[in-house]
């Protein structure tokens, strides 16, 4: 973890010596969100899920190349809460067609450790907390295709936490003209994860459709287990409406 933490460090310090420097220190902080309802929540490392209904609430403050962007989720059934994040970014490198981004957060994640007793479902909640850094180096093909790596580190700060590695190759085309009025985003990845020593490898995809100047979008996740020894679903997908602000 320290030789983790150490590396993004000294990218995150070093790497605006070698990126073009807009002045940004003039820019005034912008402040956009979302809130999304779906009938099956799906983490940012698709193999873990909540397996039911949940609303997802984002909000990314940015100024210049910094940003703040808190993600709560909760499930629908009870308003109970599902993962709490607390992500602080920002563009290392930013030119015309690649950019690196560093990012951390702390998060917490909430489980029930015994989901029945007797038979009889419980409502205790137990926090769990991790300390979570990532990489995103991408670049940019054209203006609507693009290409990267995403790297995630997850260090479990206590009891039953445990240590995740998440490393995808990505690729997005965003807003490709679908008839005459909508556009379509597609966003596939193939992906290793391992946690604790076990690992696996899966295929995802994003496919998002909108309309120009309306605030809603609707978007389907589906995830394809490859090989792994890790205890998930051989398929999952969500259906979604995210009303942007």
């Amino acid at each position: 973890m320290k030789k983790t933490l150490l590396v993004l460090t000294c990218i995150l310090i070093a790497c605006p010596a070698f990126s073009e420097r807009p002045d940004s220190t003039r820019q005034q902080p912008s402040v956009s969100g979302a809130v999304t309802v779906t009938n099956n929540g799906i983490a940012l490392i698709p193999t873990f899920t909540l397996g039911k209904p949940a609303a997802l609430f984002d909000v990314a403050v940015r100024k210049g190349r910094f940003s703040f962007e808190p993600q709560l989720t909760f499930a629908l059934e009870g308003a109970k809460p599902w993962y709490f994040v607390f992500w602080l970014r920002y563009k290392a490198i930013q030119t015309r067609r690649f950019s690196m981004g560093v990012g951390f957060h702390p998060s917490v994640v909430f489980v029930n450790p015994a989901p029945a007793i007797n038979g009889i479902p419980t409502e205790n909640l137990t926090a769990v907390r991790y300390f979570v850094g990532e990489l995103t180096p991408t670049y940019r093909l054209s203006g609507r295709v693009s290409v990267g790596v995403y790297y995630l580190h997850a260090y479990g700060l206590s009891g039953g936490a445990t240590n995740t590695n998440f490393v995808s190759l990505t690729s997005t085309f965003a807003k490709m003209p679908l008839g005459s009025s909508l556009h379509l985003s597609v966003t596939p990845q193939l992906y290793l994860v391992a946690i604790d020593g076990r690992k696996g490898y899966y295929a995802t995809s994003a496919f998002t459709v909108g309309k120009p100047k309306l605030p809603f979008t609707i978007s389907t996740v589906v995830n394809k287990k490859i090989q792994s020894d890790i205890p998930s679903d051989d398929l999952i997908w969500n259906m979604s409406v995210t009303y942007l602000y």
